[in-house]
């Protein structure tokens, strides 16, 4: 027997947060999965779905879908919330760059924010909505939770695509590839060669410098190539099953360290903003930020990430 617990809450029911819900679903941890969205009848119609897969996969966790509006109604349903997945917002259309979505997001965001504070003021917060750094910082401001509640969802997708590619590129099973990104979501994407391993020998000594840019760049543009292949829409099944994991992680306060976007003060010299950083991940969030040995090169470039993304930070508070 399973022994399950606890409510999460997703808020958003488009292709990201439907397949999150249905993946926390599927755990069978939860006593209840909740997916919400602003187009009436969406996430009930969803939620009636999953809730029919039930007999078939063999899980009891229950999903309730429910249409939010604008003066907040609906939102009630996130009572007793312990976990709060945010990914309402525009996805990317081709050509556009993550930051392109920042003024309509945040708005979006902020309402949303505000409503999960007033029902679910105890929750952990995990952002998913572009610009990611930007909008957890915003999330984190809105809230005014504990930094450590609130985080966002990018690393764990980044360093994905990366141990994909490296897999890929040299014809071995991705359960062997280790590799890691710090930095932000987007241009100042900071892959850690240093920290990147194939059954355990480093990915230099397998790749020269050039194949290994070559693979970087491919990863920081990993997100727009999908949206290029797509045309209507962005990726998802990626996405939804790292935000589904960092879940995962708190509901089971596993102390896993994970890359995620998380509230950086004094760690690698940076400090006051929100960045992409490992962390150990329990019930309370994050526990702490975990520092690594970074080459000189690695840390001025995760340095410089800090700066860029400071900068949009601060730009978003007004927004």
């Amino acid at each position: 027997m399973t022994s399950r617990n606890g409510k999460v809450a997703v808020i958003g029911a488009g292709f990201y947060g439907s397949t999150t819900a249905q993946r926390l679903a599927e755990y069978d941890i939860f006593d209840e999965v909740v997916l919400t969205d602003i187009i009436e009848g969406r996430p009930e119609g969803l939620a009636l779905d999953m809730n029919q897969s039930r007999p078939i996969e063999g899980f009891e966790t229950k999903v309730t879908g429910q249409t939010t509006g604008p003066a907040g109604e609906g939102y009630e349903v996130l009572a007793g919330s312990g976990i709060v997945i945010i990914t309402a917002g525009l996805p990317r259309k081709p050509g556009m760059s993550r930051m392109d979505l920042i003024e309509t997001n945040a708005k979006i965001v902020r309402n949303v924010v505000e409503n999960v504070v007033k029902y679910a003021p105890d929750a952990v917060l995990i952002v998913v909505s572009n610009p990611l750094d930007e909008m957890t910082a915003l999330a984190a401001k809105v809230s005014g939770f504990p930094s450590g509640r609130v985080l966002g969802q990018a690393g764990m997708l980044d360093t994905a695509r990366f141990s994909y590619f490296v897999a890929e590129k040299l014809g071995v099973p991705v359960g062997s590839v280790q590799t890691l990104t710090l930095g932000s979501h987007g241009d100042t994407m900071v892959p850690v060669p240093s920290a990147c391993t194939v059954d355990s020998k480093p990915l230099y000594g397998l790749l020269d410098a050039a194949e290994v840019e070559q693979l970087v760049t491919r990863t920081r543009g990993g997100g727009g190539e999908i949206v290029g292949l797509l045309k209507t829409g962005s990726a998802y099944y990626a996405p939804s099953a790292a935000a589904a994991r960092m879940a995962r992680a708190v509901a089971s306060d596993s102390g896993a360290v994970m890359p995620v976007c998380a509230w950086v003060d004094g760690q690698y010299g940076i400090s006051g903003v929100y960045l992409g950083v490992e962390a150990e991940i329990g019930a309370g969030g994050v526990r702490r930020v975990v520092e690594r040995e970074l080459t000189p090169s690695e840390l001025a470039d995760l340095r410089t990430a800090a700066e860029a993304v400071r900068a949009k930070q601060s730009d978003v508070a007004s927004l």
